[in-house]
């Protein structure tokens, strides 16, 4: 199965006044059925992580968005599967989600 496009986008900026964010607008935990987050310190794999997970769901033909890190853009802060109503997200400041 050929892989759908992705789309790519940020979900919070570093501004003259601190960090902005729009991470309560990732997916409504109301309207969820997962979200999984994950924590552990710079450089442990979570990116590495939700990046081989949204791969495979491309490759199965899931729609797929990259959310990336304002501050580094080769990583990402979430993924999220909007077909099925689930995200991976990174729970480390300054993008905290709490369960």
């Amino acid at each position: 199965m050929t892989a759908l496009p992705h789309i790519e986008y940020f979900l919070g900026a570093n501004s003259p006044s601190g960090f902005y964010s729009l991470y309560d607008q990732l997916l409504p935990p109301e309207q969820a059925r997962a979200i999984y987050i994950l924590k552990g310190g710079p450089g442990c794999g979570k990116s590495t992580l939700m990046r081989k997970v949204a791969a495979w769901a491309q490759e199965t033909g899931l729609e797929t968005e990259y959310i990336l890190c304002s501050g580094d853009p080769d990583s990402l802060d979430a993924v999220v599967f909007p077909d099925k109503a689930a995200a991976i997200v990174d729970g480390t400041a300054p993008h905290v989600v709490v369960p």
